[in-house]
């Protein structure tokens, strides 16, 4: 008998990204043979976010695509999506099964017991009940893997289902995470982009109480020390979490690149505390600045969301102004949506979705011109790049130190390999 056949598809973030890869592999341990999601597949399993109204559309988007090319095949939703409104995706035509937080990674026994034709099985719970953590990696061409540490949030923006979908913030341990990182580095893995909720927030245990001794500073640390692990990047912190001492280690380490992505969602204080951010934006600015007093080659991203309720043009010109008074390197733009549940469906005025995109394109305009002022900036480096062994048409491309992208020629030769490179 030819062995089950299995394809995935991921939306949302790097999280999701090692989770998928997790779950992959396994199932592929349970005799299951991975296929791309766009071939024939006896199940496929959909990954789902919930940060925008987009994901939970695309999400029922592909459920339909599955059913039209392969109707027997079984669908499985898993993912924040699943666990906010698993009634929800149960009544979309088609899904067999819905996992929850708490049983995604029980995956392999939940499918065994799927038949074809029976009422879509919920396997789901309360978000309280949900404690435990699985360490979580993804991993293609061996040059980068993103590897989770961190899961939930105990953080209440006013925006934001995460927390609802995740559980309360919990981490993997320090010896854990070295642990792996070393069997990373023994596959041949170069890069490792550590990922999480809040990943500033590390070093909580299943009962959301702080391990002795355990925090992200000592996270960075300890990770310095592995041998055979060439570059580290963080996915993403906290501006209030980013403490200067994070951030003269990174300066000061040959191995954790300079590159910070640091969420700001908004450059206005009275729409910050609207969303129930805990910091000013005059925290973020300080951060910003010595980021680059100690590593002016420093790439720093940040993520904005317009169209709050409440934001008026006022808020905004205040917004736009100050993510052009900081020297930051991109931003990732994101539209409100309203998501159910959260504070902010309470606040009033509601802004006009053709408004929301407005602000959007002009933020992404900006995002563009200092992406090109930052590598202009660069013009002329020597600067390292670890290039990835894909190759489209001919080329290939990777990342420098301080996150520029470079696409050369193909060369078999620098696959998985950190060159030196003058941009």
């Amino acid at each position: 008998m030819s062995p089950r056949t299995v394809a995935f598809h991921t939306l949302g973030c790097k999280l999701n990204f090692s989770e998928t890869s997790s779950l992959s592999r396994l199932l592929e341990n349970e005799g299951f043979e991975k296929r791309r999601f766009e071939e024939p597949a006896d199940v496929y399993v959909i990954n789902t976010c919930s940060v925008t109204d987009n994901a939970d559309k695309e999400c029922r988007h592909l459920v339909r695509r599955i059913q039209r090319k392969s109707p027997d095949s079984f669908v499985v939703i898993t993912g924040c999506y699943a666990q906010l409104k698993p009634k929800e995706i149960a009544s979309i035509p088609g899904v067999d099964l819905v996992l929850g937080a708490a049983e995604k990674f029980n995956i392999a026994r939940h499918i065994s017991e799927l038949a074809k034709g029976n009422e879509t099985k919920i396997c789901s719970c309360d978000i309280g009940d949900v404690t435990g953590f699985h360490a979580s990696y993804s991993q293609n061409d061996r040059t980068r893997t993103f590897l989770k540490v961190q899961d939930g949030c105990d953080y209440t923006c006013s925006f934001c289902t995460i927390p609802m979908a995740r559980g309360k913030s919990r981490s993997d341990t320090i010896e854990r995470v070295v642990i792996q990182a070393e069997r990373l580095a023994a596959d041949g893995v170069k890069e490792i982009v550590l990922t999480g909720v809040n990943l500033g927030d590390f070093g909580k245990g299943p009962d959301g109480n702080s391990r002795d001794g355990e925090d992200f500073f000592g996270l960075v640390q300890a990770l310095s020390k592995v041998a055979d692990i060439e570059r580290y990047r963080i996915s993403s912190i906290e501006p209030n979490l980013l403490t200067n001492e994070i951030i003269e280690c990174v300066a000061s380490s040959d191995k954790f690149m300079p590159h910070f992505h640091i969420p700001l969602q908004s450059g206005s204080n009275e729409v910050l505390a609207a969303m129930r951010r805990r910091y000013k934006r005059e925290l973020y600015a300080e951060r910003v600045s010595r980021i680059k007093t100690l590593m002016p080659h420093c790439a720093i991203g940040a993520d904005v969301i317009v169209g709050f309720p409440g934001e008026t043009d006022a808020h905004f010109t205040e917004t736009f102004d100050f993510l052009h008074s900081l020297d930051l390197s991109y931003l990732h733009v994101f539209t409100y949506s309203e998501r159910d549940q959260t504070k902010a469906l309470d606040i009033q005025p509601v802004v006009p979705v053709h408004i929301r995109n407005e602000r959007n394109k002009t933020l992404r305009n900006l995002s563009y011109m200092k992406m090109q002022y930052f590598t202009q900036q660069h013009s002329g480096d020597s600067r390292k790049v670890l290039f990835e062994a894909f190759e489209k048409n001919g080329m290939m491309e990777g990342y420098t130190d301080n996150y520029i992208r470079v696409t050369t020629p193909h060369r078999k030769e620098w696959a998985n390999k950190v060159v030196d490179w003058v941009l």
